[in-house]
């Protein structure tokens, strides 16, 4: 294990302490920690626990992972991975699903590329894209968002373009997503066939 680099964690917890509009009081109550003892660590005075980085963590609502790095318990080579999960984590334009299915794609390409993580896949494996397709989920999360995503079923039969996924699609899969209703006709262009339509 590195040695606790507790001057730039210190700092770093300051600074999302700011960032999340948290008096010091606040953030160490919802951590569950003392108050004076979080001053410590902000000042560099004090070496916290994983256990206690993972509560700050949880009260910032940032990754752990995060401020592992931060403190040097996790190596250098993992810093990367922890910077684009937090990033990802602590992005508030984004909601809860979006950010596991980022997550995911994420850790789907970091397999395709032999360079898994250390953390564990089960959730990636549960409701997510599979494995073996990251490609396919990849451009749905780019192109505009997860949203995009649930709303991209079969073309209707009129607009001439192809049905890319011939079995029944699911909702369960996509929560939120509603059932997709009949193209409505167009107006100045083929009509379908009704009778006596003036």
């Amino acid at each position: 294990m590195a040695a606790l680099n507790v001057g730039n964690l210190g700092e770093f917890l300051r600074e999302q302490r700011r960032t999340a509009q948290l008096s010091l009081r606040q953030l160490a109550d919802a951590a569950g920690v003392s108050n004076p003892y979080l001053s410590q660590i902000e000042r560099g005075l004090r070496k916290p626990s994983a256990e206690i980085l993972q509560q700050l963590a949880k009260a910032l609502r940032i990754s752990a992972e995060t401020l592992y790095v931060q403190a040097g318990i996790l190596d250098a080579r993992d810093r990367a991975e922890a910077e684009v999960t937090s990033a990802i984590l602590t992005d508030p334009t984004i909601t809860e699903r979006q950010k596991q299915v980022l997550l995911q794609i994420y850790e789907s390409f970091r397999k395709e590329n032999g360079t898994e993580s250390g953390r564990p896949t089960g959730a990636a494996d549960h409701d997510g894209p599979a494995p073996d397709a990251p490609a396919s989920a990849a451009p749905d999360a780019t192109r505009g968002g997860i949203a995009d995503a649930a709303d991209s079923g079969p073309q209707h039969p009129a607009s001439g373009a192809p049905e890319t996924d011939p079995g029944p699609r699911p909702d369960a899969t996509h929560p939120g997503a509603a059932t997709p209703a009949p193209a409505p006709p167009r107006r100045g262009g083929a009509q379908p066939h009704t009778p006596d339509e003036a």
